[in-house]
């Protein structure tokens, strides 16, 4: 799009500078994925473009170390942690992130501000923190190196993302349609599910896949809770860095960026559903 007719000399001039500035900060942050993905298909074990590659010769391309994450058990196993923890650690979050959203929208709610600085604070202290007070937290009370302590670390980390996204959802909410249910004879419960969860419905998805991707992709507090058996993808690729560096990695790697563009993509989505939502009932 480019800049109004009437614009000045300073002001193309800025227009083009900060969108030349955009793109380059764009290319900075999106370069490694771009080179992570076509070496995710190197013939040989290396982190380098080979001969071929350059030359794009279909004998330097293979699928190989794609077949060897598919195919070897101890990456499968990691996909099953993550997959567990994930979706539990999701649902945890989601279920009281959504329901602190719902008490701290409440006017009459006292010190509102201090319990959401305390909910939110996950995503503010630093994760080595948070995860050496898990470690010696856990330990004590005999969840350190279980699945379901890892699943509740995790939970901690995803609940900030809902309440925040639950909380947007509901600004501007409109109460009097549940004054308006309550005096059609309609009960809490009934106006809660028919009245505000389809309201809020788009911002609870969206904080769940948000917590979702966070507690996938997560590998210090796993490091700290978790044991062997409970290995996550990253954990996984992390221990694989140090010890052993195959292209595997890269391959993983890959898989992991095209299923957070879908996650984020979905997350887009529903915010727009949200925004026209709320466009409708103003």
């Amino acid at each position: 799009m480019p800049p109004p007719l009437h614009a000045t000399s300073s002001e193309r001039v800025w227009y083009y500078s900060f969108r030349t500035l955009c793109v380059l900060i764009f290319i900075f942050l999106v370069g490694p994925i771009f080179v992570i993905i076509p070496l995710s298909f190197n013939e040989l074990p290396y982190f380098t473009f080979t001969p071929e590659m350059l030359s794009f010769d279909p004998a330097g391309y293979s699928t190989k170390w794609y077949q060897e994450f598919f195919t070897e058990d101890s990456w499968q196993k990691a996909v099953q942690n993550s997959f567990l923890i994930a979706i539990f650690a999701t649902l945890i979050s989601t279920f009281l992130g959504t329901l602190a959203a719902l008490g701290l929208s409440r006017p009459e709610m006292p010190f509102r501000k201090t319990i959401m600085a305390l909910l939110i604070s996950p995503m503010i202290v630093p994760l080595i923190i948070s995860a050496a007070g898990m470690y010696f937290f856990y330990a004590r009370i005999g969840l350190a190196s279980t699945h379901f302590g890892v699943i509740l670390a995790h939970a901690a980390l995803g609940i900030p993302f809902v309440i925040i996204t639950v909380t947007a959802t509901l600004v501007g909410f409109d109460h009097s349609l549940t004054r308006a249910a309550a005096s059609l004879g309609s009960s809490p419960t009934r106006t809660f599910f028919v009245v505000i969860v389809p309201l809020i419905l788009p911002g609870v998805i969206s904080g769940a896949l948000l917590a979702f991707i966070t507690s996938f992709d997560e590998v210090v507090v796993v490091l700290f809770v978790g044991s062997v058996e409970q290995r996550t993808i990253p954990w996984k690729m992390f221990s694989g860095i140090r010890e052993e560096i195959r292209p595997t990695i890269l391959a993983v790697a890959t898989l992991l960026v095209f299923i957070s563009i879908v996650l984020l993509t979905m997350v887009e989505l529903l915010r727009r559903r949200s925004e026209r939502l709320r466009g409708i009932r103003s």
